[in-house]
């Protein structure tokens, strides 16, 4: 019987739990590879440009600072209003929950244990929550 517990949201300890930051940028690839693919997540898909380099290197970075690890992304992009960078999108239920079926997505193809999973989307719920407009 493993009595471990997890220990997630506590300085870096997300962030390691995933697998460091190249985990990061592997989930964020296989995050936008299923918004390529996935039905739900057409009009999302449509939201973002053609190329995707940027979109991938913001999110990653983001996502780094967001578990714990170096903040970089307001050096690299300037501040974070996750609200204010999507206010310009029509993001309404529908929306916000094909942005997170591609996160579980991409979590499941990176065999994110069940139980950081569980917490990566729950906590993930509310940015998303904030993107809405509708």
């Amino acid at each position: 019987m493993n009595d471990t517990v997890r220990i997630y949201g506590v300085g870096d300890s997300t962030l390691q739990a995933l697998g460091g930051e190249a985990a990061v940028a592997s989930l964020v690839e296989r995050f936008y590879a299923a918004m390529e693919r996935l039905p739900e997540a057409q009009r999302i898909r449509a939201m973002h440009p053609d190329d995707l380099s940027e979109s991938r290197d913001k999110l990653t970075t983001f996502l780094i600072g967001w578990m714990g690890g170096p903040k970089r992304y307001r050096e690299r992009f300037g501040p974070i209003s996750i609200p204010g960078a999507h206010r310009h999108l029509d993001i309404g239920p529908e929306e916000r929950d094909a942005w997170l079926a591609c996160m579980a997505t991409a979590l499941d193809e990176q065999d994110a244990d069940t139980e950081l999973k569980a917490y990566l989307l729950a906590q993930l719920r509310h940015p998303a929550e904030m993107c809405r407009r509708r």
